[in-house]
């Protein structure tokens, strides 16, 4: 009986530890370059926040290695489309309290090997900030994580700036569950 125990527990251990989050993506992809987004707005480095957020949630993740573009098995690219900026909430005044800071690009991910687009899509996230100048101060769960002002240790700096990080944080971690479920 108690072999049978074992058996069965290595059993489950072993099956359960080949589980991977990449199991959904073809086999040959193994790697990944992301190129700088193209910048279709006027918003200044843009580009480059975007781009180091979605390279920073692929790093997070591993599901695939990020490699030059010689090395690459595939290859994300992407355009920032628009931005938009605008009142989000009012007080019992009428006047604005927040504003809603929007993030639009469109991707593309192509299979380097069978020389053919495997995602293609568009995408949007958004931050909120206050007219006080002061997110650790304002009231609002800027980072949308049901925390508030001194309850929250990582809502802090210039709002606007805050606000598109939230953004690319949510286009990057809408990106990577795309492309882990693409197949």
């Amino acid at each position: 009986m108690k072999f049978l125990s074992i058996s069965l527990l290595s059993l489950a251990f072993f099956s359960c530890s080949f589980y991977s989050m990449g199991g959904s993506i073809p086999a040959h992809i193994k790697s990944i370059h992301i190129p700088l987004f193209e910048n279709q707005t006027s918003e200044f480095g843009l580009a480059e926040d975007i781009t180091d957020g979605i390279i920073e949630q692929f790093n997070e993740s591993g599901v695939l290695k990020l490699v030059s573009q010689s090395s690459a098995s595939s290859i994300l690219k992407g355009k920032i489309r628009n931005i938009s900026e605008g009142p989000y909430s009012y007080s019992k005044e009428e006047s604005i309290s927040e504003y809603r800071y929007k993030i639009d690009i469109e991707i593309e991910w192509f299979d380097i090997k069978n020389d053919e687009n495997i995602l293609k899509s568009n995408y949007s996230g958004f931050g909120a900030y206050g007219v006080s100048g002061d997110i650790g101060s304002d009231g609002i769960d800027n980072d949308v994580d049901g925390k508030i002002d001194e309850e929250d240790d990582d809502e802090f700096g210039e709002p606007r700036s805050f606000a598109t990080k939230v953004a690319v944080r949510k286009i990057a971690e809408d990106i990577l569950n795309d492309i882990m479920t693409t197949w």
